[in-house]
């Protein structure tokens, strides 16, 4: 016997010595034999439990619910977005559901939003807004606070019903700006090239690589988001969420050209409540609600975090490493979420330019709804900026050929490679503030001969073949290379346009080449714009698309459907796993003011030697 097992097996041979050693009323091998049963005895009553007046008379008090956002609420599947201790954004999904289960809880009469930094989209602020004013039409009161508010917070906080801020606090409503940074008079420094194909006049992803300025077409369509993101998204937003004032747009528009405001300017332009603290917010509850007395319920509907015990090593392998949820035998609809930049492979997550997803990981998914007899529809989450453009007609492919009813919900961000995924769709949905369009390709190769010379290095090269140096990080292409790489690059170009009007015309558009060409170029869009166009189908929710899934899958549109979530998320051991940099190298750039972003810009770059012919926007283009 191994001595594994003759330890075991001593382990229980004691313990079964410590239990015969129990006295025999209490050993568990030698019970005492029952006691006869009297036949005419009377059953004894069971006890009724005493009624506690005071907790029956609290648990009848009408409820307000409590709910804090901050973050850019991730969407990443099975991810509540605590972190392994807690803390940090809750998953966009999680925070949906809380609102969904406040509106339907007979008990809860009010949600209070405590708000932090909202650091989100446009199309994720749609989400949160959608799901506040679902909670007001089940006739419940929204009361938002916050100490204080930025832009985006401010906008989520405008669907409820009251917004309040300490009177030391304020509100950040100063507009929206767009920074693009440029890093050719860098690379200069120290001898780096970019060298550089594209197709499309408005595909701007390689831009700051090549000049030291914004291109016209660049700043056009820029402008033209902005416009139509401050209009519609912020402007709009007020109008409706202040009714009582009765602003004008001109109004909103010469008051954010005077912001930022503290809490007592807000209040006296209208823009938030009177000023209140925390403590009276709360004691406010009841009067606002009409009642004598209310139930405070923190942090209402949040899965309550598991305590992390250091004394146990299985209980933290259980955290690092939770068992799954066993699947239902439930007909369901399959949500895959493709977020972050595409490649080919499984993907992963890097601290400095955030998460990417691989084109196996989604295609593994997408073939396990297709192969689950329960899922009857497929609903595709996308928030990606797009990628290798190899990575992303294989997605293409895969949900081409599935039988099943295919929907795309775009998010944030669906631009590009991430539009190119879409395109198979039955019916397309974008948010109102989604980044779309993007339909361009690039090439390009970092060229670091130059950095190599300058530090003593020498790089001596012998070939075979005209073309040899393609791929090479030595030199720039000769004109032979940039011809057969121009080739391939006008090939990619025609074949994502040809895939995109033929989605286009089986969703239903009428659309012709000419008429998406002048749309392509490389050009991002708003939902909105993109939904004009005809690039798009709906602007609506993920949940929006959930239901016309549902349709589409022949369920019973007024009932709840359950949903498979894909990827399934992995334990903290498997993203530790996939992480490639240190954890606080992220946290130590963001102390610098601008190097997030300059770092994020190139490693996108730096990435594009991975999947050769590139389907991206630009990153670097940041919404404040």
């Amino acid at each position: 016997m191994p001595l594994r097992h003759r330890w075991i097996a001593a382990a229980l041979l004691g313990a079964f010595a410590s239990g015969f050693a129990i006295a025999d009323d209490e050993n568990p091998f030698n019970p005492k034999p029952n006691k006869p049963v009297d036949p005419k005895a009377e059953p004894k009553p069971e006890p009724k439990p005493e009624k506690d007046p005071k907790k029956e008379a609290e648990a009848a008090l009408p409820r307000v619910a409590h709910i804090a956002l901050s973050g850019s609420f991730d969407e990443t599947p099975g991810d509540s977005g605590g972190g392994l201790f807690g803390g940090g954004s809750e998953n966009l999904r999680a925070v949906l559901d809380r609102f969904q289960k406040a509106a339907k809880d007979e008990k809860v009469k009010a949600v209070f939003l405590e708000l932090g930094s909202v650091d989100c989209g446009f199309g994720k602020v749609h989400e949160l807004r959608r799901a506040i004013q679902n909670v007001r039409k089940a006739g419940k009161k929204v009361f938002s606070y916050a100490e204080e508010l930025n832009t985006k917070a401010y906008l989520v906080a405008l669907a409820g019903d009251t917004i309040a801020l300490p009177e030391s606090g304020g509100l950040e409503l100063i507009g929206l700006r767009a920074e693009v940074m440029y890093y050719k008079d860098a690379f200069k420094l120290i001898d780096l090239k970019a060298d550089v194909l594209k197709m499309g006049k408005y595909k701007s992803a390689v831009e700051p690589y090549l000049a030291d300025k914004m291109s016209d077409e660049n700043r056009e369509q820029i402008k033209s988001m902005m416009d139509d993101n401050f209009d519609k998204e912020i402007v709009a937003a007020i109008i409706a969420g202040r009714p009582a004032k009765k602003f004008a747009p001109e109004q909103v528009e010469a008051i954010i050209d005077g912001g930022p405001f503290t809490a007592k300017a807000a209040a006296k332009l209208g823009l938030v409540d009177a000023p209140q603290y925390l403590d009276e917010v709360k004691a406010g509850f009841a009067k606002a609600l009409g009642v004598p007395e209310v139930k405070f319920e923190n942090d209402y509907g949040k899965p309550v975090t598991k305590e992390l015990d250091f004394s146990s090593p299985f209980a933290l392998l259980e955290i690092l490493s939770p068992k799954k949820k066993a699947e239902s035998k439930a007909d369901k609809i399959a949500v895959i979420h493709l977020l972050g930049g595409i490649d080919s492979g499984k993907g992963g997550y890097s601290p400095l330019s955030g998460s990417s997803v691989g084109s196996d990981t989604i295609i593994e998914a997408i073939r396990e709804a297709e192969k689950n007899a329960t899922v009857k529809a497929i609903v595709l989450r996308v928030d990606s900026p797009g990628g290798s453009a190899l990575a992303s007609d294989l997605i293409w492919r895969e949900l081409k050929i599935s039988k099943k009813p295919v929907i795309a919900s775009m998010g944030d961000v669906a631009a590009s490679g991430g539009y190119y995924v879409s395109m198979n769709a039955k019916k397309i949905f974008a948010e109102p503030g989604t980044v779309t369009g993007s339909i361009g390709v690039f090439g390009l190769k970092l060229v670091t001969g130059g950095v190599y010379a300058k530090v003593g290095l020498k790089t001596e090269i012998v070939s075979r073949g005209k073309n040899s140096g393609a791929a090479s990080s030595t030199t720039e292409w000769t004109d032979s290379e940039r011809k057969a790489m121009t080739a391939t690059i006008e090939d990619v170009y025609d074949t994502f346009l040809t895939k995109a009007l033929e989605g286009r015309v089986a969703a239903g558009q009428k659309m012709t080449r000419e008429q998406l060409e002048a749309l392509a170029g490389g050009r991002v869009w708003t939902g909105r714009q993109a939904k004009a166009n005809g690039l798009v189908d709906e602007l609506g929710t993920l949940d929006d698309a959930i239901g016309f899934a549902k349709k589409e899958a022949g369920f019973d549109p007024s009932k709840d459907v359950e949903l498979l979530m894909l990827p399934k998320g992995g334990s903290f051991l498997d993203k530790l796993s996939n992480m490639s940099l240190p954890f606080g190298l992220k946290a130590q750039l963001e102390q610098i003011p601008g190097a997030e972003q300059a770092l994020k810009g190139i490693a996108t770059f730096l990435g594009t030697g991975k999947g050769g012919v590139r389907l991206a926007m630009p990153f670097s283009i940041e919404w404040k």
